[in-house]
């Protein structure tokens, strides 16, 4: 009777020794998807920084552009005038008139491309977001799913 005991009772340790590993297994299984979301979530956060960096940057380059252009037509006025002169007051007035309009047009220019650029700094930021989201999403099922398997180890 103590050798049917004793066999049942090795059995019993051989199982539970076998039960240990997966739930190790499983532990280790989850681990690895956390860290990979945390990874995929640094990535994504670091390529959304360069992205805004860059559109800041085109920004102020469009906006530099913008300032060059309304002060090269600004002078490009001035010196017209300057040599019409000996024209009509009409002319010359005309001809300040227009370039005024150019300037404004550079201005407003100017503003879109930095409206724009704000607009995908957003983007990429709210793509961030969601990536981290999903990131944050995906780690959570993992852990549920090894905290499961767990239970469903355990419970057997």
């Amino acid at each position: 009777m103590k050798r049917i005991i004793l066999s049942i009772a090795a059995v019993a340790l051989v199982f539970n020794i076998t039960a240990c590993r997966e739930v190790k297994e499983n532990a280790e299984e989850a681990g690895n998807a956390v860290e990979n979301a945390a990874n995929a979530a640094g990535e994504a956060a670091e390529n959304a920084a360069n992205a805004a960096g860059e559109a800041v940057e085109d920004a102020t380059n469009a906006a530099g552009e913008a300032v060059e252009d309304a002060t090269n037509a600004a002078g490009e006025a001035v010196e017209n005038a300057t040599n019409a002169a000996g024209e009509a007051v009409e002319d010359a007035t005309n001809a300040a008139g227009e370039a005024i309009n150019k300037a404004g047009e550079a201005v407003n220019d100017a503003k879109d491309a930095a409206g724009n650029a704000v607009d995908k700094a957003g983007e990429a930021v709210n793509g961030v977001k969601d990536a981290a989201g999903n990131a944050v999403e995906k780690a959570k099922e993992g852990v549920k799913n090894t905290k499961d398997a767990v239970k469903n180890v355990t419970d057997h």
